[in-house]
């Protein structure tokens, strides 16, 4: 790539009004018209792709294969036009596109790998801005002078000599470095969430954290070599850390600990139905830190991983899915036992969520001071979907069978015996 030099200037712009620029603008939409046929066809190839995609985006053009391809095609262009025509629009149009490509690798990653917020958004207008304005300097040739200027301003650091040439030129290969390794780590975690379920999905989760967390480490052991910081420092620095985290960082050190061994060793999956200090609900997510429980009536608590080590935690679906209820019920003492308990055995039977196999079972418990009592207990398969509102379901049906049959629900009755006590004797006069 070549760069539009000052004394040139006016030989371009001259350039630039010839016909001959006219057909360079239809090799480019040549090469517009190409990349984009490419990159749809490469994109039909993986059907079961995921909607933006950072390669292939929503709408082919807004992914990071497209900018790619137009800027190879029209590279090999001016190539092979340079021996035939006077160039003048390729001039500006490679940094143009290679701008593009910049811009849109870095936002498609940002996106990919960070939620929407405000600093994610404000990282995407600095590298456009940073992007286009590099382009601006190149093409009218003033980014080498610039250049030049700013690797006149040095200063020592310790004994390193730096310029800001030298750090603009770290921090930009830094930045690449981060954007690749962050790249990389989203590719490595799509891959292997796709088509992950249950405890499968939390292992897979396990390993993404981790290769997301070595990737960025190398990420940033590399850009800080480019900036030109001695990475022998970083011993002083490890053990600064460790201190901390000794005094005042062991609980935020236990909970991502914490983190990884509850991923890995599976004992509490996304999807499982847990519950930890009276909360009952189903694992959401499973973060390095915390993770999140909602329930049914969708309140989410955050726990902290350590919670979740060092406390009792019921899991109905560790093992089984399978979880066991039960309802009790109370009849007057005139009842026939056999009848009752066919009733209840139907009523349970009745409801689709309660499973076939083991089956609802009827168990005489008690003689009340109002009636028997009797414990209906089935076993359901869908912890998830909540357990009070099917005994709420089967109790009516209950209801229903029973007042059918004439059968009384006693209710508890007091007897109260009021006595007259006997008149005093009147006192003598």
């Amino acid at each position: 790539m070549s760069e539009v030099q000052p004394d040139e200037f006016d030989t371009w712009l001259a350039a630039l009004a010839q016909t001959s620029t006219l057909i360079e603008l239809a090799v480019l939409a040549a090469c517009a018209l190409l990349a984009w046929l490419l990159a749809t066809l490469t994109a039909r190839a993986f059907v079961g792709r995921d909607a933006n995609t950072i390669t292939f985006g929503r709408r082919i053009v807004d992914g990071v294969l497209f900018p790619a391809l137009w800027l190879v095609l029209a590279y090999a262009a001016r190539m092979l036009l340079a021996s035939v025509l006077p160039l003048a629009a390729f001039r500006i149009a490679i940094p143009v596109l290679l701008s593009l490509l910049v811009i849109r690798t870095g936002v498609k990653v940002l996106q990919a790998t960070f939620q929407e917020t405000p600093f994610v958004r404000f990282l995407e207008r600095t590298i456009s801005w940073l992007a286009w304005l590099a382009m601006v300097l190149w093409v009218s040739g003033l980014l080498p002078i610039l250049m030049d200027e700013l690797d006149q301003i040095r200063w020592k650091v310790g004994a390193s000599e730096l310029s800001v040439r030298k750090m603009i030129e770290g921090s930009l290969t830094a930045g690449l470095v981060l954007i690749i390794t962050l790249w990389i780590s989203s590719a490595i975690e799509a891959k292997l969430l796709r088509h992950a379920r249950g405890g499968e999905l939390s292992l897979r989760k396990a390993f993404s954290n981790a290769a997301r967390a070595l990737l960025i480490f190398v990420g940033l052991l590399v850009a800080m070599s480019a900036v030109g910081i001695d990475l022998s420092a970083l011993s002083v620095l490890g053990g600064a850390v460790g201190v901390g985290i000794g005094l005042g960082l062991q609980k935020l050190a236990a909970n991502y600990v914490s983190g990884f061994v509850i991923l890995a060793e599976r004992s509490m999956r996304i999807g499982d139905t847990v519950q930890v200090d009276n909360f009952t609900g189903v694992i959401t997510e499973i973060n390095a830190r915390y993770t999140v429980i909602r329930s049914l009536s969708g309140r989410e608590s955050i726990v902290p991983n350590e919670m979740l080590i060092t406390s009792r935690v019921e899991n109905l679906s560790l093992a089984d899915p399978k979880v066991w209820h039960s309802t009790t019920v109370s009849v007057g003492y005139d009842s026939d036992v056999a009848l009752v308990t066919q009733l209840l055995l139907q009523a349970a039977v009745s409801r689709a969520r309660v499973l076939k196999e083991p089956g609802p079972a009827v168990a005489l418990m008690a003689f009340g001071a109002d009636g028997l009592e009797f414990r209906l207990g089935y076993w359901i398969g869908d912890p998830e979907n909540g357990g009070d509102n099917l005994r709420s379901e089967i109790n009516v049906e209950i209801l229903r069978l029973l007042r059918e049959h004439h059968i009384e629900i006693p209710f508890p009755q007091r007897v109260i015996h009021a006595r007259v006590a006997p008149a005093l004797p009147s006192a003598p006069p």
